[in-house]
């Protein structure tokens, strides 16, 4: 499959249970974007076929440029829907926890511009329900951007995202486990944009130590977790930079809804000042001193070895002088 529509392919940039995601080009617009095409041995599942087209609709809908934003649909001639998106060229926040934990000021910016994100998606009336590092794009920025950053997080994959209205009601036990809020794994009742908040204070903590804060491999792992424990303290990465950061996150992470942060813009202001005070903190890197050979010495160094000679070379004549007058004066004797 060369062509989709107008759409040259050109790579695979991911795959998943339901859905696979290419890198094409629209000769069109002069463009790149990325096709998602619905799984073949899905296509003839009706429910699923309706929640990929609501993705779409839904994606389409929200005009924050913090969301990947749809511009087309269409059908393969297998009937296979897909849909067109803008290319975020960036990679994920999954590539660099892989590298392991970020600087704490870092991993706090990323962390607040990941909550500025799922505050943008809330004012839209929509909870995300699925925030992992791996739907988080990064779209690059111009080098003259305001605030200095070269980067922005843009979620995707809003496969398992409603309206909040909708969501409220829901039951269904989705999302991915370790970045999974308790209340999405039980059947108790609905769940709002705190599952998000939740969501995004586990996605910090990964930042901060290169892993999840709860690690869970099902769903009966995330409704197991003791409901009055806090995640590991930061202590051990961080050292005294931690601050009230435990506290910070320990209230994103809660188990009871009622003892989180309620709001996504928040937690990102706490976690904008947090990054704050830890820039402030952090002592200048060590200054480097090159050695360098005896006889070449530095700049200053060979000027100090000038100056030094003066001295000896204007006292040298006068000695010189006083010399030959004492002589002439005991030979005049």
């Amino acid at each position: 499959m060369d062509v989709i529509g107008r759409y040259r392919l050109q790579s695979k940039i991911g795959a998943g249970a339901f859905a696979t995601v290419w890198r094409g080009y629209d000769d069109d617009l002069d463009i790149d974007v990325a096709v998602k095409v619905l799984a073949d041995n899905w296509a003839s599942r009706a429910d699923v076929r309706e929640r990929f087209l609501a993705e779409a609709r839904l994606m389409r809908r929200i005009a924050s440029d913090r969301v990947v934003r749809v511009f087309d649909l269409g059908q393969l001639p297998d009937g296979r829907p897909y849909f067109v998106m803008d290319h975020v060229s960036g990679g994920t926040l999954a590539d660099i926890i892989k590298q392991g934990p970020l600087a704490p000021a870092d991993a706090l910016w990323w962390g607040a511009d990941l909550a500025r994100a799922v505050a943008a998606l809330h004012d839209e009336g929509v909870v995300h329900r699925d925030i992992t590092p791996a739907n988080l794009l990064l779209r690059p920025l111009r080098a003259d951007h305001l605030d200095g950053g070269t980067h922005r997080i843009v979620l995707a994959d809003l496969g398992l995202a409603k309206r909040i209205a909708e969501a409220s009601g829901m039951t269904q036990a989705v999302g991915t486990p370790s970045y999974m809020a308790p209340e999405q794994g039980t059947e108790a009742g609905g769940f709002d944009e705190r599952a998000d908040v939740y969501a995004v204070g586990a996605v910090t903590y990964a930042l901060l130590t290169g892993r999840p804060p709860f690690v869970a491999s099902s769903i009966t792992d995330v409704i197991a977790r003791d409901p009055d424990s806090d995640p590991p303290s930061l202590l051990t990465t961080l050292g005294e930079s931690v601050g009230d950061l435990d506290g910070i996150l320990a209230r994103a992470l809660a188990y009871r809804v009622d003892e989180r942060w309620q709001r996504a813009d928040t937690l990102a202001e706490r976690l904008e000042s947090e990054a704050y005070r830890v820039e402030q903190e952090s002592p200048p890197p060590p200054l480097t001193v090159q050695a360098v050979p005896e006889y070449e010495g530095t700049t200053t160094q060979r000027a100090g070895r000038r100056r030094s000679r003066w001295p000896l070379l204007l006292i040298l004549p006068v000695l010189l002088v006083l010399a030959g007058a004492g002589g002439w004066y005991l030979s005049g004797r």
